[in-house]
């Protein structure tokens, strides 16, 4: 087990929910935050805690650090963070805002190059809002596509070289995405051989070392009944079976194209039995979320392949409309720490 390093949260867009997530997540979970901290700013994680607080009794100290070494020797149930020059927001709850944008890329920024560098062990991040990335001058759609670039960079290659893929997670399910953050229209010029091809590939390799062995992928098809023999497209036929065909030459354990309203329930597990594949390949970003987040969003967890870093993150958004009112479930970001201390081998302390 690794516990040398800490694990960093990012505190997310501070007009919504994320940084009282992280705030009940520290005071629900403390073995589960142990040696974890949050890139971000003090008083917004402070005013996250008095939110938190209102009818609780238990008042949760957040405490600003100078280095992440430090997070490995906090107490119990005290919030750690690291202040961030370019984290500062002051901003209403629930409001969109360039300051709040700026805010939140800067955290994830911070906390990519300290993975990259080593200097923690993984990354979770808290949501941020795409709409206030944008107004901050941001250019990437949001934080898949910042960490691809991050890496990128850091390993000195195009962002094309840097393939990645969104995977969505929970107890029952897990699906990886062709296509993240596109237009629809955009998602279905997406459908190619190479494409679906390269997420067959990620997915394989991640699951791979996930797993401890070659996962069973399924692959939903694009069109209704997957085409229906090219009645209702021919996509199937031409592009993603052939893929499938090719990912199989390779040794990898890949099947369909299966029809998209059927396959996430064949690859469902429950405690009655267990799903016939270990991931679903989707063809684009609502195929596969609407049914993990159907099984609830309190448990999904996302998680990005491809990246020489781990990062994981909540199943959901900012939740402007319930910010500051205490009543956020951390839930899922508790899930997404779980994971990604599983994922660096870092003794998650349960």
């Amino acid at each position: 087990m690794n516990t040398a390093k800490p694990l960093v949260i990012t505190q997310g867009d501070p007009a919504g929910i994320g940084p009282e997530i992280i705030v009940k997540a520290f005071r629900d979970a403390p073995d589960v935050m142990r040696h974890c901290f949050v890139a971000g700013d003090v008083a917004t994680l402070r005013r996250a805690a008095r939110c938190v607080l209102r009818g609780a009794d238990m008042e949760i100290p957040v405490a600003r650090i100078d280095d992440a070494a430090e997070a490995m020797y906090m107490p119990p149930r005290c919030v750690p963070v690291l202040q961030l020059p370019d984290a500062v927001a002051d901003v209403p709850f629930g409001r969109i805002t360039e300051a709040g944008g700026r805010a939140a890329a800067a955290a994830v920024v911070w906390a990519a190059r300290a993975a990259l560098s080593g200097e923690v062990a993984a990354l979770c991040t808290a949501p941020l809002h795409k709409e206030a990335l944008s107004l901050a001058g941001v250019s990437y759609p949001g934080h898949t596509e910042l960490l691809q670039a991050e890496a990128a960079h850091f390993a000195g290659k195009p962002v094309s070289h840097m393939p990645v893929r969104m995977m969505l997670a929970n107890d029952e399910l897990r699906t990886v995405l062709v296509s993240i953050h596109v237009s629809l229209r955009a998602a279905l010029d997406a459908v190619t051989h190479d494409n679906v091809l390269q997420t067959l590939r990620i997915t394989h390799g991640a699951l791979s070392l996930a797993l401890g062995r070659a996962p069973r992928i399924g692959v939903a098809g694009l069109n209704p009944h997957a085409g229906e023999g090219g009645l209702f497209g021919r996509e199937e036929i031409d592009i993603i079976a052939p893929a499938i065909a090719a990912a199989c030459a390779e040794g990898i354990d890949a099947h369909g194209p299966f029809a998209p309203d059927t396959v996430y329930m064949r690859a469902r597990s429950t405690p009655e039995r267990a799903g016939e594949f270990d991931v679903v390949i989707s063809m684009y970003h609502d195929q596969g979320l609407i049914p993990i987040k159907y099984l609830g969003v309190d448990k999904g967890v996302n998680v990005t392949l491809g990246l020489p870093l781990i990062r994981t993150s909540p199943d959901h958004g900012t939740a402007f409309d319930i910010a500051g009112k205490g009543i956020a479930d951390a839930g899922s970001l508790i899930e997404s720490i779980l994971v990604a201390k599983r994922l660096a081998g870092v003794n998650a302390g349960i």
